[in-house]
């Protein structure tokens, strides 16, 4: 196993864990778990009003720190790898404007600025 910071996108195809953030990043984003949050929020308030036991309140407590620390994890993935397509876009940019002030319509820097576009969104 090595280690990468996980906005590293390269050449290489994404791995287990990119393609399960993503996914997960999109369930993330539906009704559906704005449903699930508002159920498990719910379910602790009325445990708690009920005068249930404390462990099972404290089950239903650990159950939504640990949905807490999953969206931490997946909100730090997209981030990052947000973060490193919009560098890569800028730097791009600014290489083929470098190459477009230096009088080249053709080469490696265009190619590079087409290849950049839309990156954030391969999978």
């Amino acid at each position: 196993m090595r280690i990468r910071h996980p906005s590293h996108r390269g050449d290489e195809r994404p791995d287990l864990f990119e393609r399960v953030a993503e996914k997960a990043s999109h369930f993330t984003s539906s009704r559906a778990f704005f449903v699930l949050c508002f159920v498990l929020v719910a379910n602790f308030l009325a445990m708690h009003l009920a005068g249930l036991s404390v462990g099972l309140e404290l089950l239903a407590a650990g159950l939504m720190t640990s949905v807490t620390l999953l969206l931490l994890a997946l909100l730090k993935n997209s981030e990052l790898r947000a973060e490193h397509a919009v560098q890569r876009k800028l730097d791009a940019i600014a290489g083929a404007l470098l190459a477009q002030a230096e009088g080249a319509r053709e080469g490696k820097a265009f190619d590079t600025l087409r290849d950049a576009i839309r990156m954030d969104e391969q999978t």
